[in-house]
């Protein structure tokens, strides 16, 4: 196994096909071959008949054997009638079954693909074809052809073949020409591919460096790329010098294109705090929409509450707390106005004035919605309240569409939230797109509270929304700076607000819960740091492994989070005989570790030990692997496994039934129920197309 060989055949079935990614098994006849092999791979509409010249490396399926795995794939349409006939039965045209296929083939032989993409108004000779579907017919074959265009185009730069289809996507049947016209569509955000790569094709087909279509990307590009890094804007005069500097031309030249954006809405300018502000289009609507919307909220009226300082009386005796002045502040001005910033740094009792509002909002008798921008974070604001939290992406009901980078979210304008106020912590880390997506969805008179930090570093994404709506003075905003005497006692806190004040932390170790225990080098640093997690936090303070969590400022080198990782595994989850474990690129996963989601995935179902079900992990989100699958592809949960088992103890039933002569409709049920189970798996339901597809291939004469 892992020989690279190249073959060549035509497509005898399609066993499993993803529209949504082009993920593709099918078997390959092979000249000289008694059987047919497997391929998998991005093979989007691939289909039964058409021929292909696959490359790539044999590997050996723990299930099912010896696959190819495909790295390039040359794909030809069918030319014999037979194989015509094949392609047009698999379904690859919707419309044209086995029947219809076999009649376009007895009248137009070898020619039937050209009159369909070229002469529609011959298939109208064919019984059951109206000049209408003749129409759909041939411009379904014309967007097929285009895609396998377009397919071919990116293979000449060996690009990912689900890039066609966004492509395709984004584009219709004028994509080759887009890109042929205008390669450097491919760096646009949707897209993902890198300027410098886009810039390489583009020049391979002859574009000049002085190019409309080369500055015109470059300056999108580097607007996109920085607001990545965080930036909403960038002044005029930074953009121009770099990218003047990215494609090395006279920053006149970028100007001029850069005007020309501006005149044609695809860059906004704006005068912003003495410069002269460029934006991406999408950056400046939510920022006037978040500003907008704001400064509505606080001119709508609330309803006030009566008697409020006899509630917070109340609240404190039932809490068993004395609330500091600028707490109860807090507390009174959550119930007297529509929007309310609380901050402060550690130890100022931020939880605890939180903790008094959703006292407070309770007893107003108001449905109370608090989130955060991560799940860790969700989690601690569900335990301190003892209410459920769950992260903004939740909330909104977002979801994410890899092959066009587009996010949505359910919740908006149309169908609010049904909240009647709205608690944020940890407001910080909350972006300016995510920021106006939750503003989008409140309710007119939803009162909004939020909580945070001003101190701790602005969001990953675009915006500095937290400490921005701080400094503008619009928002009421209640600064806790008291450290109460409680969190005073902790070193970690007294140094925390040290280095916010500029001041160096204190050092020695007799302060309780700081410790410094310094190291000269890498590798005695990651020795130290293995030891304390693996015996010395165990044993001599009695903390949990679980409850320790090591920070680390860099990814790479001796103490970067990729080699801690690893050797902490090693230390505290090493390999057991019987374990399962898969490995993914460098990295071994087992039973039993810990492990973060870097990445949103909006669409995976997920089921607590409560029975509560949902749908989407987000960045941020931690959690423990139970089981790996023998096959050792999948991680999975219970649930998934259980899945699984039902799809396949259906699929055993279906076979069992087929061969014993059960009735179709027999069939049909069970293989209705193991798409079922499967569709647990991703969150989709399966269609009624599938099914008939696949019952098609089990069942003559249905």
């Amino acid at each position: 196994m892992g020989e690279r060989v190249t073959v060549e055949g035509g497509v005898d079935a399609v066993i499993f096909q993803n529209e949504e990614n082009g993920y593709t098994v099918l078997l390959l006849r092979v000249d000289g071959e008694d059987e047919p092999i497997t391929v998998v791979g991005c093979i989007p509409c691939a289909a039964a008949g058409e021929g292909m010249t696959v490359t790539g490396v044999w590997v050996n399926h723990p299930v099912h054997g010896p696959q190819l795995s495909a790295e390039s794939v040359e794909r030809r349409l069918p030319q014999e009638e037979e194989d015509i006939v094949s392609y047009l039965s698999s379904g690859i045209l919707k419309g044209i079954g086995p029947a219809t296929a076999q009649r376009l083939v007895e009248r137009f032989g070898t020619d039937t693909l050209r009159v369909l993409e070229e002469e529609p108004e011959r298939l109208k000779t064919i019984k059951g074809i109206t000049a209408k579907k003749a129409v759909e017919l041939s411009e379904a074959f014309r967007a097929l052809t285009g895609l396998r265009q377009v397919m071919e185009f990116l293979a000449r730069y060996d690009l990912p073949v689900y890039l066609a289809m966004a492509v395709q996507r984004t584009y219709g049947d004028n994509a080759l020409q887009m890109l042929r016209d205008d390669p450097y569509i491919l760096s646009r955000a949707q897209f993902g591919v890198d300027f410098a790569v886009a810039d390489a094709i583009a020049i391979s087909m002859g574009f000049v460096g002085d190019d409309p279509c080369r500055l015109r990307a470059a300056i999108e590009y580097e607007l996109a790329h920085n607001a990545g890094n965080g930036h909403v804007f960038l002044p005029r005069e930074k953009l121009l010098a770099a990218t003047a500097q990215l494609v090395d031309v006279d920053t006149d030249m970028v100007e001029t294109a850069l005007d020309k954006l501006i005149d044609s809405f695809a860059v906004v300018e704006k005068p912003i705090a003495n410069v002269r502000g460029c934006y991406l289009p999408r950056m400046y609507q939510a920022e006037t929409f978040v500003a907008q919307r704001l400064l509505s909220m606080l001119r709508t009226p609330v309803e006030q509450l009566r008697q409020v300082d006899k509630t917070i009386d109340a609240i404190e005796k039932e809490q068993g707390v004395s609330y500091a002045p600028l707490q109860r502040q807090a507390v009174r001005m959550a119930a007297e106005g529509g929007v309310l910033l609380l901050t402060g740094g550690p130890g100022t009792g931020k939880t605890t004035s939180l903790r008094g509002i959703v006292a407070l909002y309770r007893r107003m008798g108001l449905d109370v919605a608090l989130l955060a921008p991560t799940g860790r974070a969700a989690k601690r604001l569900g335990e301190v309240t003892d209410c459920d939290a769950q992260t903004i992406h939740r909330a909104l009901g977002m979801s994410y569409n890899e092959m066009t980078g587009q996010v949505a979210f359910k919740k908006n304008g149309s169908d609010p939230l049904e909240a009647h106020a709205v608690i944020v912590d940890e407001m910080s880390m909350v972006d300016l797109p995510l920021f106006a997506a939750l503003l989008r969805a409140l309710r007119p008179g939803t009162r909004l509270v939020m909580v945070g930090d001003a101190d701790q570093l602005p969001s990953v994404g675009a915006g500095n929304v937290f400490s921005d709506l701080i400094r503008s003075g619009k928002v009421e905003t209640v600064f806790l700076r008291e450290v109460f005497r409680q969190a005073e006692r902790s070193a970690i806190i007294r140094n925390a607000h040290a280095v916010n004040a500029g001041e160096p932390p204190r050092l020695q170790n007799d302060q309780g819960d700081f410790y410094f225990l310094c190291r000269r080098d890498a590798q005695r640093a990651v020795s130290t740091v293995v030891e304390l997690c693996r015996t010395r936090l165990p044993e001599k303070m009695g903390i949990p492994v679980s409850d320790i969590q090591v920070l680390t400022p860099t990814r790479k080198g001796p103490a970067g989070t990729e080699n801690l990782n690893r050797l902490l595994q090693e230390a505290l989850n090493p390999p057991k005989p019987g374990q399962p474990e898969v490995r993914w690129g460098d990295r071994v996963y087992r039973p039993g570790d810990r492990v973060m989601q870097t990445r949103n995935d909006y669409d995976i179902l997920w089921e607590k030990e409560d029975g509560t079900v949902g749908s989407g992990i987000f960045n941020g989100d931690v959690g423990v692997i139970e089981d790996i699958d023998p096959a050792g592809e999948l991680l999975t949960n219970a649930r998934q496994a259980d899945a699984v088992s039902r799809a396949l103890s259906a699929v055993t039933e279906a076979r069992s039934a087929l061969r014993i002569g059960m009735t179709a409709d027999v069939v049909l049920t069970d293989c209705e129920a193991a798409l079922e189970a499967l569709g647990e798996l991703n969150g989709k339901r399966v269609r009624d197309d599938l099914v008939e597809t696949i019952f098609s291939r089990f069942c003559v004469g249905k």
